[in-house]
């Protein structure tokens, strides 16, 4: 992290908020964003000129700053930044790279309020509850800390407690948040083709479920049972017996971090196997059930004495619907053929990218990701890369990546990254390719040749199409003569020649005004009223430096046009 977490940092780590406080740290937090984004754009704030290196690294620079003054706002726009990472359509990829790396590491709360918690939603105090509680957390976050106990039948546990006044701060951030996505909807600019107020449904939605403890420990049983038959991954048990919405007792399954190569080489491990079995392991969440964890960042994932994957953490989970798999299934056709209309269309189906009228400058992009990033073999495509180029691709275009597309994207690249720092040989896609291939041929059928399988079924889709044109032709003319579709028909030429016309019928009525004042500014300094002359004359002077600007930009149409 670049820097350390601010003197301001945590205020919002007590049971009681000020509202206006949160209001005034909300806003100016905002507002500065705004200033710095209004900047960004202007070429006289760059020293020596504006240049694309100077813009990134001011991108890079303006995302930092975003990270930590989330950090230090707290609970809430720690999970709204982490959400708004899966969000490549709408920022910069530079703020989504930023935006993942958010991890909500904060300073324990007081083992005085873990007691008061436990009492009120367990109904008994902590001794009657446990034979042993370690008051010193394992593990602090935003939301809740952990701590390890022992239950009076003998059995490890781990105890999870929610923060205290958990619910009151979000309660006053949404409301805050509520008022801000409302300008940002009705902005002329930041609003048009932007579902602000649904990004801010979905992110509400998403965070009263991360705060139910109840919910994360069916979360916890799912997965669980999902991996029942692989014993070499395990998932803690979840002790409903001590469990609330804001308390949760989990089995205590203690293990190396994935990512710390040292310890685990130390201990004997298998680190190549490891490497495979993480990336195996999440390709059977997304095949087998579509319930997958999604926040697998190293501190989630462990490594037991006997080298099984120990998960953490089902605050965050996705899911992948059955019809999916069939639009899935359309893409890798298309990528596969390099058929841009192809992937578009089940894009599209997907919902991965919102229909406008003129989808011309979207196929133009897909086809020239699909020339020229999709050259080599499946097997030695890098997941963060081709993650990367879809990113730089979406942004400001109406794609609208869902946010489960975007974090399996994630934790594929999380996954790769640490399969390379066990194994430097290890490759996602080399380990993806038979699940792939399996995906592909489960979709036409265990028996018969894939390859003629999709001749035929295209072959079925040109004579349905070939079929049906007459009828889609005479709905056309119908719809035509019914007035239900209209032809806009654009003539740049025209277009140059009105816009010049009426910048020049602008510019002939600020000569007027210029000379109007001028005059007047001339008449009062012969009668010797030379502080009244100013007036006219500053009026005059402000009205000529529009009237010049006017003329550069009417210039500037000639050149373009």
């Amino acid at each position: 992290m670049e820097q350390g977490y601010s003197d301001k940092a945590y205020r919002w780590n007590r049971e009681k908020y000020s509202s206006r406080r949160r209001f005034v740290d909300i806003w100016s937090f905002v507002l500065t964003l705004l200033f710095k984004l209004w900047l960004y754009n202007k070429s006289w704030s760059y020293p020596g000129g504006v240049t694309e290196v100077k813009q990134a690294a001011r991108r890079k620079t303006q995302a930092v700053w975003i990270r930590n003054t989330l950090l230090d706002l707290g609970p809430t726009f720690i999970k709204v930044g982490q959400l708004f990472s899966t969000r490549a359509d709408i920022f910069p990829v530079e703020y989504v790279e930023e935006l993942a790396k958010l991890q909500d590491k904060v300073p324990a709360f007081s083992y005085e309020q873990v007691e008061a918690t436990i009492e009120k939603e367990l109904g008994k105090k902590i001794p009657e509850l446990f034979h042993n509680f370690e008051p010193i957390p394992l593990a602090a976050a935003s939301l809740g800390q952990v701590h390890k106990a022992v239950l009076h039948s003998g059995e490890s546990v781990v105890v999870k407690v929610q923060r205290p006044g958990l619910k009151k701060l979000f309660e006053i951030d949404l409301q805050i948040l509520k008022g801000i996505t409302r300008y940002f909807q009705n902005h002329p600019k930041w609003g048009r083709g932007r579902d602000w107020l649904g990004i801010y449904e979905e992110c509400c939605r998403i965070l009263w479920e991360e705060i139910d403890y109840l919910n994360e420990g069916r979360n916890a049983d799912t997965f669980r049972r999902n991996f029942r038959g692989y014993d070499w991954v395990n998932v803690p048990r979840v002790y409903w017996r001590y469990a609330s919405s804001r308390v949760l007792t989990l089995e205590y399954l203690p293990g190396i971090k994935i990512s710390q190569y040292e310890a685990l080489e130390a201990a004997g491990l298998d680190r190549k196997l490891i490497a495979r079995q993480g990336a195996q392991a999440y390709l059977l969440q997304l095949l087998n059930s579509g319930f997958f964890h999604a926040d697998p960042h190293p501190g989630n994932i462990a490594i037991s004495a006997s080298g099984a994957l120990i998960f953490y953490d089902f605050g965050m989970m996705g899911r992948i619907k059955s019809n999916v798999r069939e639009g899935l299934m359309q893409t890798l056709f298309g990528i596969a053929q390099k058929d841009g209309d192809r992937v578009v269309q089940s894009l599209i189906d997907l919902g991965a990218i919102a229909p406008t009228d003129d989808m011309g400058p979207v196929r133009r992009s897909v086809q020239y990701m699909l020339d020229n990033f999709m050259d080599k073999p499946f097997e030695n495509q890098s997941v963060a890369a081709i993650s990367d180029d879809l990113y730089e691709i979406a942004y400001n275009q109406p794609f609208r990546f869902p946010a489960t597309f975007t974090f399996v994207m994630r934790a594929f690249s999380t996954l790769e990254g640490v399969g390379k720092g066990l194994d430097p040989e290890f490759n996602f896609m080399e380990v993806a390719k038979p699940y792939a291939m399996q995906l592909m041929t489960d979709m036409n059928g265990s028996e018969g040749n894939t390859f003629i399988n999709e001749l035929s079924r295209q072959a079925a889709q040109v004579s349905s199409t070939a079929f049906g044109l007459p009828r889609r032709l005479e709905d056309t003319l119908e719809k035509l003569e019914r007035g239900d579709m209209r032809l806009r028909v654009r003539s740049i030429e025209t277009e140059r020649l009105l816009r010049r016309q009426s910048s020049i019928q602008l510019s002939m009525s600020y000569a007027l005004l210029i000379s109007g004042f001028t005059l007047s500014a001339t008449i009062l300094v012969v009668g010797n009223h030379v502080w009244w002359a100013l007036l006219p004359g500053l009026i005059a002077l402000g009205i000529s430096a529009i009237l010049i600007r006017l003329i550069l930009r009417l210039d500037r149409y000639d050149r373009m046009y």
